[in-house]
């Protein structure tokens, strides 16, 4: 049987300019390829950091000069989703045919929904967009939005990083991947929403897009989350002289970890929070965290941190 592996992708996988973008996803598609040809079903997942903030830049500069106001950041979210899915699945699509692969790869425009009272909507921390001057930033707070101030840079816009709740096209996922169909699911954390009623509202927020990642593997019921980051294993002691790869380490190993603050909080915590919230929801499942170049390898069990 085919194992199902949710893959998430990271900025390396993707770069940051549109031509960076084009030749860095060439790459990744033949490291995606190389785990279909292994067996694997996948479903794929990715950041889109830069990406979101060049948009949001854009629509914002493009504001000023035209009077009128910038977009939203759930549509700029959106916007990220629909142009870094359209490359990774025609670069996928053709690496695939010409290995004489057939199989059908598919962008889903992904909302998910998130707490309208989450704790980080008071305190958020996301930085987005470029520096803005003191009176930009002061326009900024008039309109109700955030800024810091970086000293000796300007200031930056600042937006929520609430927690995922549940993926609104989770059914439409399910239904494209068990039709055996490469899906692309969830970019950049997917599209914050809020519940009204029967709508669904925009929030002005950005999701970590590895919380994601773990739910997205747990609802489409994988065998297999991997993280793909620059590094071929995680270490603890990371900041000392002397850092520790893992290897294979149990949820409560990896707790215990958590709980001695051994991982960036902004950078390999989440990641180790998503495989353990994936792996300990069903028997049998594991997660793998590992460089975008060993992926192939993690597959087959010859590297990488696994957590099971």
């Amino acid at each position: 049987m085919k194992k199902r592996l949710v893959v998430a992708l990271g900025h390396r996988a993707l770069g940051t300019t549109f031509p960076e973008q084009q030749k860095a996803v060439k790459s990744s598609a033949s490291i995606l390829a190389d785990l279909v040809e292994e067996g694997a079903q996948l479903i794929i997942t990715h950041s889109n950091a830069p990406q979101v903030g060049m948009i949001h830049t854009a629509l914002s500069e493009f504001a000023k000069f035209h009077e009128t106001y910038g977009a939203p950041m759930s549509v700029c979210s959106a916007m990220s989703q629909g142009y870094i899915g359209y490359d990774i699945q025609n670069a996928l699509r053709t690496e695939l045919l010409q290995r004489g692969i057939y199989r059908t790869v598919v962008t889903v425009l992904t909302q998910v929904t998130v707490d309208p009272y989450d704790d980080s909507f008071y305190h958020p921390v996301k930085v987005i967009g470029r520096y803005l001057t003191a009176e930009e930033a002061a326009a900024e707070e008039k309109k109700g939005n955030y800024v810091v101030e970086e000293p000796g840079k300007g200031f930056r816009r600042i937006v929520a990083a609430p927690k995922p709740l549940d993926i609104v096209e989770i059914d439409a996922i399910n239904t494209l991947a068990n039709a055996g169909h490469i899906v692309i699911a969830g970019g950049g954390g997917g599209i914050p929403v809020l519940k009204q009623g029967s709508n669904l509202k925009g929030a002005s927020a950005v999701i970590e897009k590895d919380l994601v990642s773990g739910r997205l593997a747990d609802l489409t019921d994988a065998d297999m989350l991997m993280i793909l980051t620059n590094e071929e294993h995680v270490c603890i002691h990371y900041v000392s002289d002397t850092p520790q790869p893992l290897e294979h380490i149990s949820v409560s190993e990896a707790l215990t970890h958590i709980a001695n603050n051994e991982f960036g909080k902004n950078k390999m915590l989440p990641k180790i929070e998503a495989s353990v919230h994936f792996v300990s929801q069903k028997e049998g499942r594991s997660a793998i965290i590992t460089s975008i170049d060993k992926a192939k390898e993690a597959y087959l069990g010859k590297t990488g941190t696994v957590i099971s």
